[in-house]
């Protein structure tokens, strides 16, 4: 058995955990150690420095996040609520996390950058990344139209700077008096819930109260980019990149243009993607997913949400996750995403030293690692 020793802070019994576990023994490692969620925030003592910390996703469990927005009560199942403070209460506990002084497989300033679209878009757009063009930040509906007309822009996505699955996201539309926005949010005694149901609000008011109602947590607005289409669905990816290196992918194809597998659309054909794309874009597009992962080069995986824009020639990245790996059923080469990072780190993938700061995390040493080396509601998660 190798001599490495591995903890997971996770929620137990999750199945994000359940994975890594099965991919760590099956690479001949020590079952990790698990720090819950829940203990880390109540105060638990950060791992040692001999360790490598994996830091897995706080979401789906409700008391986690009511530690993490410091609020008295939990949420109600799905409640869109205390998003700043959320991210501000993982921020904290990321810090604390580091202070033990263990190698750190995912970067706590990386992590935040990622939950904050507004600060990841900056990044990526920084860097050369292929970014859809986005507003500057609003702080209502009104604020918003305002920046839209100044723009000429008539279709964008709204999206709260710290959600995930979708939570609050709204594709819109407007054509004259016109309005469409398409959205999992849904409104009750005036409050928000993520649902599983994509529904239509056409009317104005119904549509400023959403945004309106966000708007205090942070917004991140994009130009609305038209995606390439595959039969009948418009598709884009997510892209897993494993210590530098593109290894998995899934296509999500929806009816609308919110693709997220959870609101019921379906998993699309690889294969003719690849295909439609040529081999030249679909190329580019993996040498654009090696760009993001660059910008975060201390992280062991990051996970890139890529569109091809219609004709196949452009793409653009929408967004990065911190816990984006998990893709049931998905193998390259006979592994799934947790298998690949375990494949890295037996190679010898480690952050470079002194990665584990608060600030942002400084240019890598490790580069791409070659192949070969060694309608109900749901809860709204991280990422």
């Amino acid at each position: 058995m190798t001599d490495v020793r591995l903890t997971v802070v996770g929620n137990p019994g999750n199945r994000r955990v359940r994975l890594f576990t099965d991919a760590a023994l099956a690479g001949g490692l020590a079952a990790p150690t698990v720090l819950p969620w829940r203990d880390l925030l109540a105060g638990a003592a950060p791992p040692p420095a001999d360790t490598l910390v994996r830091v897995d996703s706080p979401g789906e469990d409700a008391e986690v996040d009511r530690l993490l927005r410091g609020a008295a009560t939990p949420a109600e199942h799905g409640e869109i609520v205390g998003l700043a403070a959320g991210h501000a209460g993982l921020r904290r506990a990321l810090d604390r996390l580091a202070s033990g002084g263990a190698t750190l497989l995912n970067q706590p300033a990386d992590i935040v950058t990622m939950c904050d679209k507004r600060r990841c878009h900056a990044r990526l757009d920084a860097a050369g990344v292929p970014v859809p063009p986005a507003l500057p930040e609003v702080t209502g509906y009104a604020e918003l139209r305002a920046a839209m007309r100044a723009a000429g822009w008539t279709r964008v996505f709204v999206k709260p700077a710290h959600g995930s699955s979708a939570s609050g996201v709204l594709a819109l539309a407007v054509n004259g008096t016109r309005i469409v926005a398409t959205t999992p949010v849904e409104r009750e005694d005036g409050r928000l819930f993520n649902s599983l149901r994509v529904r239509r609000y056409t009317d104005e008011g119904d549509v400023a109260a959403i945004v309106d109602r966000l708007a205090p947590e942070g917004l991140h607005v994009e130009r609305w980019l038209p995606k390439a289409g595959l039969a009948d669905r418009v598709v884009d990816l997510r892209v897993v990149v494993v210590a530098g290196r593109p290894t998995h992918a899934v296509v999500r194809a929806g009816r609308g243009p919110i693709t997220n597998l959870h609101l019921g659309n379906a998993r699309g054909d690889l294969a003719a993607l690849r295909a439609a794309a040529g081999p030249a874009h679909w190329a580019a597009a993996m040498t654009t997913c090696e760009q993001v992962a660059a910008c975060f080069p201390d992280t062991l995986h990051v996970a890139v949400d890529l569109m091809f824009l219609a004709g196949w020639a452009r793409h653009a990245v929408a967004e990065v996750n911190a816990f984006g790996d998990l893709l049931p059923g998905v193998l390259a080469d006979g592994r799934d995403t947790y298998a690949e990072q375990v494949r890295a780190l037996l190679a010898g993938w480690r952050p470079t030293a002194g990665a584990n700061g608060p600030g942002p995390a400084g240019a890598g040493a490790n580069g791409p690692w070659p192949v070969g080396a060694g309608a109900r509601r749901e809860a709204t998660c991280v990422s």
